[in-house]
């Protein structure tokens, strides 16, 4: 029996093709392997669909009524949806796949494949999302932490993150080197931050914007 959060973390790939037998053999195929799928007959459709938060990724057909598999894309890269996606075609197109490779694609599948090369492209689509995920959680994470921070906390971090030592912060700042260290340990322990290389790393992954305004 697979429980709710159990359910969260399976993998879903999201499938969009305009031809409902190919839509049906695609989402048996990933059954088979154990992914779960849903499928959409066009990108408006699955535009306008509420999206689980799961890690996965699309396959897409190229050429469809109305927007392209190419269009689809470059709309999620648009709202920062940035699910790997697997291109199907049954026209060999060069400056097409091209496109949709230097856009962020896993993979462009020239039809009939074999279902085994678009399993293991699969297999890497989602891997590659598994990893965007965990990144994107640690962010979430550091800038959360980073929130609690007072603005003289803020301003610690950024001069140790640039390398400063404590009397050089201290002389910028115009405070003494024994408040310095204060701040540098309220800073540690609300990162959770085990080493000033794991604090680079968390300030890294703050927005850009918000390094800037510290």
């Amino acid at each position: 029996m697979i429980t709710p959060d159990a359910k969260e973390d399976r993998s879903l790939v999201l499938i969009v093709d305009d031809d409902e037998e190919v839509r049906t053999a695609l989402q048996e195929l990933m059954l088979s392997i154990g992914l779960d799928a849903i499928c959409f007959a066009s990108p408006r459709e699955l535009l306008e669909s509420e999206l689980p938060d799961r890690p996965g990724c699309l396959v897409l057909d190229v050429r469809m009524p109305g927007a392209s598999g190419l269009d689809l894309q470059h709309q999620l890269a648009a709202k920062g949806n940035l699910k790997p996606i697997i291109f199907l075609t049954g026209h060999g197109d060069i400056p097409m796949s091209v496109q949709a490779m230097k856009a962020g694609a896993v993979d462009f599948l020239t039809k009939p494949f074999r279902d085994q090369t678009l399993l293991d492209a699969v297999t890497i689509a989602i891997e590659k999302d598994v990893a965007q995920m965990a990144v994107a959680r640690r962010a979430r994470q550091h800038f959360a932490r980073f929130s609690t921070l007072t603005l003289r906390e803020r301003q610690v971090m950024r001069e140790v993150a640039r390398g400063r030592l404590n009397k050089q912060i201290a002389f910028d700042l115009g405070i003494k080197e024994i408040t310095v260290k204060l701040h540098r340990g309220n800073v540690m322990r609300k990162m959770q931050a085990a080493s000033v290389g794991e604090l680079i790393r968390a300030w890294e992954t703050l927005p850009a914007d918000l390094r800037d305004k510290s």
